[in-house]
């Protein structure tokens, strides 16, 4: 990977993301740069192209969740730093790969860069996919109450991970498949997921009390 690139978007790109909400923060695109570094291993890809689309991808949250995506693409688009390091042609195939990250795209991914950076965002681990959405709702829902907060939680995994939610793999290699049949079970019985928010509420509701 091109050292100074990675400099640059240590430096420049990665802190932004400090300042976005609890669920996509540091930790959130460091894992989604991790988990496409390791899809890369079984592709014929530009390394450098995986690792920027990655750490962008988020980056539009800058200006609300809505339309992110979109703005992302917009922000590698507008970086001229990035023309260092990759012609006009990539960074175009990048910025629309950050266009079509999004779970609840009505379209494919429109290359390769695009799948990959749609999968390692799905990375689909069940009890942080429960915190994150227990802190996605702490912080543009406060006003709801415990029981709202699990039905939120409820409807959400379900229209997202469900057994007919919209979410998609790309990746027959991929570890997702095993772990969203171990969530959308979880789902099914809704017992074991009661269990979890209770454990994951209390917890998260505390910190974001503390961090307001």
């Amino acid at each position: 990977m091109n050292k100074a690139l990675r400099d640059y978007i240590e430096r420049e790109i990665l802190p932004q993301y400090d300042h976005f909400d609890k669920a996509h923060r540091r930790d959130h695109v460091q894992m989604v740069i991790d988990q496409s570094l390791e899809l890369a291993r079984h592709l014929d890809v530009d390394i450098d192209m995986v690792y920027a689309i990655a750490a962008y991808h988020d980056s539009g949250l800058c200006e609300g969740r809505e339309h992110h995506h979109e703005v992302s693409a917009q922000i590698i688009r507008n970086d001229r730093n990035l023309r260092e390091w990759f012609t006009d042609e990539q960074i175009e195939v990048m910025a629309e790969a950050a266009e079509d990250h999004r779970a609840s795209a009505d379209h494919a991914p429109r290359s390769i860069y695009g799948r990959i950076v749609a999968e390692a965002d799905r990375f689909i681990e069940p009890a942080t996919i429960i915190e994150r959405t227990i802190q996605y709702g702490l912080d543009h829902y406060p006003e709801l109450s415990r029981e709202q907060h699990y039905e939120r939680m409820v409807a959400h995994l379900r229209e997202k991970y469900g057994r007919d939610g919209y979410l998609q793999l790309w990746f027959d290699h991929s570890p997702n498949a095993e772990r969203l049949e171990q969530l959308r079970q979880m789902i099914d019985a809704e017992k074991p997921l009661r269990q979890w928010f209770e454990t994951c509420f209390d917890k998260e509701k505390s910190e974001h009390s503390l961090s307001q």
